[in-house]
C-alpha cells in the first residue's frame, strides 16, 4: 500500500470515528452531521472500508436520533454513485418503487402495474430485492420470478425492454444495478430495525427516460411524503406521486378514504384526498387478501417476519395478477384500476380519476396487457 493510500485510509478512519462520536451520544446530546459527511460515511461503508460494527452503529445512531434531510441526501448520493444507472431509449419512464421489504399481510398486485402501464403507453420499470428486513415479505422479484420472468437482467437489458414495443416494461434487481448496496443485506438483517437505507434505496433511479422520469412510491407514516418529495427532486425526478398505501405500498386501501401527494415539474408537493368510490370501487377488502389455504411457516424470533411460505404466496400473487390482466374482476383487478388511474391522472393523460379508471378497465378487459408479461 502506498503512503498516499495509507494517509487516505487514516483520514477516513478518523472521520468515521468523529461521525460516530457525534451521532451516537444519546437522545439529548447527539449531533447532526453534514450532507458531505453522510455521503463520505455511506461511501466508505459501500466500499467495505469500514468495520461492520462501525457501519451498524452508523445506521443505528442515525435512526435513533432521526435522520436530517441533509443526512438522507448524503446517504442517497453515495448509493447513487455506486448505482449502474442508464437512460432508456424512450422519452419518458415511470419508476415504480414499492417498499423493498415487501408484503406479508396481503397479496401484492403492484408487480403488474408496470405491464399495465406499458399497455397504456407509459414505459415503466420496477425494482426490488429478493429479501430484506424489517419485513422480509413478498417482493416484485418473487412474484415475477414465479411467472418465469427474468429477474436478473442487467440494467442495460432491462432498459432495452422499455423500448421494445411489444414489452415496454421491465424489472431490475438491486443485485444487478447496485451490487455494493445489495452486499449490505446481511448486515441490515442483523440490525433488524429500519435504517436510512430503507428510506432512500427506492430513489436510486436505475433507469431514466430521455426527457422525463416519473417516480411512484408508497408510504404509511405521515412524516414521509415531504422527505420522499425532497429526495425525488434532489435526484432529478421530474414528477412524483407518493401514495399512502396498504403495507406502505403504492396501492391505497380499497375500502376507505385515502391520500396521495404529488408534484410536477419538480415543484412543491400537493396533497390529494381520494376515495375508492371516486374510481367506482366498492370492496369489502382493503387489499388483496392472502388465500386461506396458503402453507404457513414459522416467523422466527422477529414478530415482524413473514408467517407465510414465500414461494407459494408469490405463486398465488402471480396467478391473481395474471387473472386481473386478463380481465378477471376482484381485489387484484380493483387494485390495478385504482393505482393505474392515479398514474394516468397524475401524468395528465386524463383530467380526473374516474375517466382514468374507465380507461384502465378497458385495457384490463381487453387482456392485452397480459401478453406483455414474458
Amino acid at each position: 500500500m502506498s503512503n498516499d493510500q495509507e494517509l487516505i485510509n487514516t483520514d477516513l478512519q478518523l472521520t468515521m470515528r468523529s461521525i460516530i462520536q457525534r451521532i451516537a451520544t444519546g437522545p439529548e446530546l447527539s449531533k447532526d452531521i453534514s450532507q458531505q459527511e453522510a455521503h463520505l460515511g455511506m461511501k466508505a461503508i459501500l466500499n467495505n472500508e469500514v468495520d461492520p460494527v462501525q457501519a451498524a452503529i452508523f445506521f443505528i445512531a442515525l435512526r435513533m436520533k432521526r435522520e436530517t434531510w441533509d443526512e438522507n441526501k448524503g446517504v442517497l448520493d453515495a448509493i447513487r454513485e455506486a448505482t449502474h444507472a442508464v437512460t432508456a431509449d424512450v422519452d419518458e419512464v415511470l419508476d415504480i418503487a414499492d417498499p423493498y421489504d415487501g408484503y406479508n399481510r396481503t397479496l401484492p398486485a403492484s408487480p403488474f402495474l408496470a405491464p399495465l402501464m406499458a399497455e397504456c403507453g407509459i414505459a415503466a420499470v420496477s425494482h426490488a430485492v429478493d429479501a430484506v428486513g424489517p419485513k422480509f415479505g413478498i417482493t416484485h422479484r418473487h412474484v415475477l420470478d414465479a411467472l418465469g420472468v427474468n429477474v436478473d437482467l442487467s440494467t442495460e437489458a432491462a432498459a432495452r425492454r422499455l423500448s421494445d414495443n411489444e414489452l415496454g416494461w421491465a424489472y431490475v434487481d438491486q443485485s444487478s444495478y447496485c451490487p455494493k448496496l445489495h452486499d449490505l443485506v446481511p448486515l441490515r438483517s442483523k440490525i433488524i430495525k429500519r435504517q436510512v437505507i430503507t428510506t432512500v434505496e427506492v430513489l436510486t433511479k436505475p433507469i431514466a427516460g430521455k426527457n422525463k422520469t416519473h417516480f411512484m412510491t408508497g408510504y404509511v407514516h405521515k412524516p414521509y411524503p415531504p422527505v420522499y418529495a425532497m429526495l425525488a427532486r434532489h435526484v432529478g425526478f421530474d414528477t412524483a406521486v407518493l401514495v399512502r398505501g396498504v403495507e406502505g405500498g403504492i396501492i391505497p386501501s380499497l375500502r376507505q378514504p385515502g391520500k396521495y401527494f404529488s408534484y410536477v415539474d419538480r415543484g412543491e408537493e400537493q396533497g390529494t384526498d381520494i376515495d375508492p368510490s371516486d374510481v367506482g370501487i366498492s370492496q369489502s377488502f382493503r387489499a388483496v387478501p392472502l388465500p386461506e389455504d396458503l402453507p404457513k411457516t414459522t416467523s422466527g424470533p422477529d414478530e415482524i417476519a413473514i408467517a407465510v411460505d414465500i414461494p407459494d404466496t408469490a405463486k398465488a400473487a402471480a396467478e391473481a395478477g395474471m387473472d386481473a390482466l386478463n380481465g378477471k374482476q376482484g381485489p387484484t383487478y380493483d387494485s390495478l384500476v385504482y393505482s393505474g388511474a392515479i398514474v394516468l391522472n397524475h401524468l395528465g393523460k386524463h383530467n380526473d380519476l374516474g375517466s382514468a379508471a374507465d380507461h384502465v378497465r378497458s385495457v384490463l378487459d381487453s387482456g392485452k396487457a397480459a401478453n406483455r408479461v414474458r
